[in-house]
Formats: structure tokens, sequence, C-alpha cells
């Protein structure tokens, strides 16, 4: 039987552990609450973007996004086309086909500059590539020349068909990667009447020799190693990726090339998306290491318009393609001030400067 001494004792326990209590759930509030402040929650864009000055709703008399989808050799295609304002679908627009970078999705980079050109008074029409993004096709994320270049035609093929657009003002801007395949596509579809690039990436040189020939001395072993993940999927086995591991920043800090190491910042912390990854099926690289931007580009005609920053560390692969289109009389090489490779993205003054360009040229050969 417990006496009164001890009842009081039991008494200033219990008042002393509902005090402690008040103070950790206190304590527990104050954290929560600094790191809500130092953290504040975005609110998610309705279209899934995630560059600056987005659209967020579709406006009368303003641009316009209408998310679309589409097949294209049995696979489904998640698309975007913006409409500039006051679109009227009775009549003829001009039309521009965005492709996106290596590892980027439409509601990057190349959206950003999509709603730019609708802005301007173009449809544009960016699409995630086929086994990436919210595009269809099994296994994730295969990387092969040929699947980006059709994507590229299959855009074409959707927009000259798309109500209000003229399929005679066609036009092709392809950035990063993306810049690598418009070439290639536009060597042969006389569809698109005018070219850009902005920053544009040689995938094939790059995979093969490594970035600015630093993987001279491990082709062959690469080349293995991809050879024996297409004879493993082949016999049913597990898909192997490259390029799938998880940088962090310290890791991006020490890497030598701006390329990468910004462009981990881009993809992986400011602009990041769901949908974007780096990595691609090993036995891509098969395809990958055999092709080349540079080959057969005389064969442009069209005229042409390659844009990349001064200070861009990829500027040598639009150089040297740049050097071979001799088969059109109409061509110029823009260089952006100051700007690096992956500036180009997204710094307003690099991309005021893209666009202003690009208004110029496809207004004048559209």
């Amino acid at each position: 039987m417990v006496n009164e001494k001890g009842i009081g004792q039991i008494k200033q326990q219990l008042s002393e552990m509902k005090t402690k209590i008040k103070i950790f759930l206190l304590t527990i509030m104050f954290i929560s609450a600094s790191v809500a402040a130092q953290n504040p929650s975005k609110p998610a864009n309705p279209f899934g973007l995630v560059y600056g000055g987005a659209i967020t709703e579709n406006v009368n008399g303003k641009v316009n996004i209408h998310p679309v989808t589409y097949k294209l050799n049995g696979i489904d295609i998640s698309a975007n086309i913006y409409t500039p304002a006051n679109y009227d679908p009775s009549k003829k627009h001009p039309a521009i086909v965005v492709a996106h970078p290596n590892g980027g999705v439409k509601e990057q980079v190349a959206g950003l500059y999509a709603q730019r050109l609708a802005e301007s008074g173009y449809v544009a029409i960016v699409a995630d590539a086929s086994y990436q993004g919210a595009s269809g096709g099994q296994p994730r994320n295969v990387d092969k020349p040929a699947n980006r270049i059709e994507d590229i035609r299959g855009m074409a093929d959707f927009i000259t068909h798309y109500q209000g657009v003229n399929a005679n003002q066609l036009g092709l801007l392809g950035i990063c990667g993306g810049g690598g395949y418009s070439l290639k596509a536009a060597q042969t579809d006389k569809r698109f009447k005018a070219v850009a690039t902005l920053s544009m990436f040689n995938s094939g040189e790059v995979r093969r020799n490594g970035f600015m020939n630093s993987g001279l001395s491990t082709i062959q072993e690469r080349l293995k190693e991809a050879t024996e993940a297409r004879a493993l999927e082949a016999a049913g086995g597990k898909i192997l990726y490259a390029s799938d591991t998880e940088i962090t920043d310290e890791m991006a800090d020490k890497m030598p090339f701006d390329l990468y190491r910004e462009g981990h910042y881009y993809y992986h912390r400011t602009h990041a998306h769901p949908n974007s990854t780096f990595r691609f099926t090993m036995s891509s690289l098969l395809d990958l290491m055999e092709f080349d931007v540079t080959t057969n580009m005389d064969l442009i005609n069209q005229p042409l318009l390659m844009m990349a920053g001064s200070k861009a560390d990829t500027y040598y692969m639009t150089d040297s393609a740049f050097k071979l289109a001799t088969g059109t009389k109409e061509k110029e090489l823009f260089l952006i001030p100051g700007a690096t490779h992956i500036q180009t993205y997204y710094v307003p003054e690099y991309v005021n400067r893209a666009v202003g360009k690009l208004n110029e040229f496809f207004g004048k050969y559209l």
C-alpha cells in the first residue's frame, strides 16, 4: 500500500515528465519550423516544367502548352506543343521541332527554348526520346542514335499535321546531344527548311573517344563490355547500364570539365526532374561508338546556324561540324560571349542572346 508521501513523489515525477515531454515536443516543432524555413516547399508545376518562367496555366491571349501523345514505331511518345499568343488554328503558322539534350527531358532546357520560340510566334514541339522520359519503350534508357534521329523525324511527322501549322515552314533546333542528332536528321530529311543547334554535343565521338579524347586508351575495353552486355540481354539476363553512378556534390566539384561539373548541378540540383537520368544501357554503346555526327555533314544544304558559348569546353565539337558543312551556302557560327555549355541552358543573359539569334535566323529563312 502506497502512503501519502509516496503518492506525492509519484505526482511530482509525473509533473516533471510532462514538463520534459512538452519541452521535447516544442523542440521538435522548432526544428521542423527551422527546416521548413530553410527548405520551403515549392508548388509543383502542373505541367512538370522545371525551368524559370515556365507556363503554369493556359490563359487566353498568351502562350499555351498542350501535352500530347502519339505513336512512333509502336512506341507511345510523350510531347508538349507550345502555341503562340492568340493562336488561330484556322491560319497557317511556322513551326519548330526542338530536340532535347542527352539525359534531358522535355520539361527542362528544351521546353524553355520551345516556350521562348512560341513567344516569338512559332508553334514548337518538344518530345521525350523513345525509351526515355515519359515516352514508352523497353528496356528503359536505351540510347541509340538511330532512335534519337527517328524521334526527330517523328516530331516532324506529328507537328506538320497539327491544326494551324504550315508544313512548308518547318525549322529544327537541337540542344546538346539533340543538336548532334538534329544535324544527322537534317542531312536527309528536307522537310526542315532551316536548322539550328545550341551547344552541340557529338554523342558518338564522346562515347567512343571520351570527352576531349580522354578515353582513347579504353576503347576496346569498353567495346568488350558493351558486347558482353548485349549478349547478356539476348540470353534474357540482367540489363546493364553505363553512367549509372550517383554523383555527390563533392565528386562533381572535383570533375575536370565544366560540362560534367555544371551538368551535375543543373540536372541534379537546380533543374532536376524525376524523368531525367544520365544512365543508358551498356549495349547502346555498340551503336553509339560507331556513330559520328560529322559524317556526311556536306549533305546539309539548308540554312544552318550553330551556336555555342564562347567558354564552352564542348565548343570543339561545334567547330568541327561547322567546318564540314560545305553543302550549304547559308551558314553561321554564333558564339555567346562568356557562356559555358550548361549556362546556355538557363542563365537569362545567355538564353536571351541565343533566342534573339534564333528569331533572326528563323525569321529570315522560314
